[in-house]
């Protein structure tokens, strides 16, 4: 074994355990290293996470609790026909998980989101916790502007509990360093889109989360060595149907299901489940004299697609079709959560769009504690033959 491939196992091996530790010690390592260094919860789907480390912070990432957590006090505190993610991380929140963290911030998704906040108000969690209501007005000026007073709001939340003021420059050297990892992570999909077989979508997965809950200057290492990696013939290609999935873009799908959906002859060379680390499709002005105006801007004018996003002049079944074939995927593979409001309810429009323009298409749904996969592996397995044996190409 030679000591680059060597290497790229001590980084997946890394992240991996980095990705599902509930204790968060990588973070707890960051927090320590300086004193008045704070740590910023967020929950899915985008954050600027530029904005906490200019002011000397780490945002990390709150994804739930998934299997590795039995659920008893949480689910005293919602109704049981939502989806799981919220019930885990009361959970986690009860049971001290989140005591290192400094303040929570809960983007605008979902209803049940929104009173999610609330709970953690309630229950004392962090300095703050702030519900974050994005725009869905995609104009400067008037969401762009929105959106920057809503930042201003959490920058004086940040500069309350350590101090430290928000400075142009540092912000414009976060900015550049979040650029470069939307860039190799960019990267690292556009070369799986040939060579899928060089990082398993799992692997990928792993390299992505644990991205979320480490400092982006130790993560943009790891995307440089493993870039080095796969840029060269390692693996051995299989005859398997290229796929993207959708629908998973908050309550994250169980390890297994990725691994299932791969077993069943599938490569998936897109998805939307850590959507948040490539949000930006561009990279942000990083020699701004505002950049807090800039990050406004790029959320307005460069944003992806989303179900949790109102789309009425940027219809978001097209920009799946668009994708699909910029991906030359063979199908696409709807994998939402249960109880998911916003993608569930998205999903027979995104189904019609498909049909319109024969582009072939499953759908399944799960929860982040799902234990059993054979059915599903069934039914993709199948999704992936009928290609194999009737394929036709895909049309937009």
């Amino acid at each position: 074994m030679s000591d680059k491939t060597k290497n790229i196992d001590q980084i997946l091996s890394f992240c991996k355990e980095a990705a599902f530790d509930l204790q968060f010690t990588e973070a707890a390592k960051c927090k320590a290293a300086e004193e008045n260094r704070v740590l910023i919860g967020y929950m899915p789907i985008y954050f600027p996470r530029e904005l906490v480390h200019a002011m000397n912070g780490l945002a990390v990432g709150i994804m739930g609790s998934g299997d590795r957590k039995q659920i008893v006090k949480g689910d005293a505190y919602y109704q049981s026909y939502i989806c799981h993610m919220p019930r885990g991380l009361i959970e986690m929140a009860l049971d001290g998980h989140f005591d290192e963290m400094d303040g929570f911030l809960f983007p605008s998704i979902c209803d049940v989101i929104r009173n999610l906040s609330g709970m953690f108000q309630i229950l004392g969690k962090g300095k703050f916790a702030k519900y974050l209501d994005y725009p869905q007005d995609f104009n400067r000026e008037t969401g762009g502007v929105f959106y920057r007073n809503e930042l201003k709001i959490i920058i004086d939340h940040i500069t309350k509990i350590n101090g430290v003021k928000l400075d142009k420059d540092r912000l414009n050297e976060s900015i550049k360093l979040q650029n470069l990892n939307r860039r190799m992570l960019n990267e690292i999909y556009d070369i799986r889109q040939q060579f899928p077989w060089r990082l398993s979508a799992v692997e990928l997965y792993h390299l992505q989360r644990a991205g979320i809950v480490i400092p982006v200057e130790q993560h943009n290492n790891m995307l440089h060595d493993v870039l080095d990696y796969i840029r060269e013939d390692v693996g051995t290609p299989m005859d398997k149907i290229k796929v993207v999935v959708s629908g998973s873009f908050c309550e994250q799908p169980p390890i297994g299901l990725i691994r299932s959906i791969e077993q069943a002859g599938c490569y998936i060379v897109d998805d939307d489940f850590l959507i948040g680390s490539r949000w930006i499709e561009g990279q942000i002005d990083d020699q701004s004299d505002d950049p807090l105006t800039a990050l406004a801007n790029a959320y307005v004018d460069m944003s992806t697609f989303s179900s949790s996003v109102y789309d009425v002049n940027n219809h978001k079944g097209i920009r799946l079709a668009a994708l699909a074939k910029k991906r030359k995927a063979d199908g696409i593979i709807f994998a939402a959560p249960s109880f998911c409001d916003p993608a569930l309810l998205d999903r027979p429009i995104l189904q019609k769009d498909c049909e319109e323009r024969d582009i072939r298409y499953i759908s399944i749904k799960f929860s982040e504690n799902t234990g059993q996969f054979k059915v599903i592996k069934e039914q993709v397995g199948a999704f992936s033959d009928s290609i194999k044996l009737w394929d036709e190409p895909v049309t937009v």
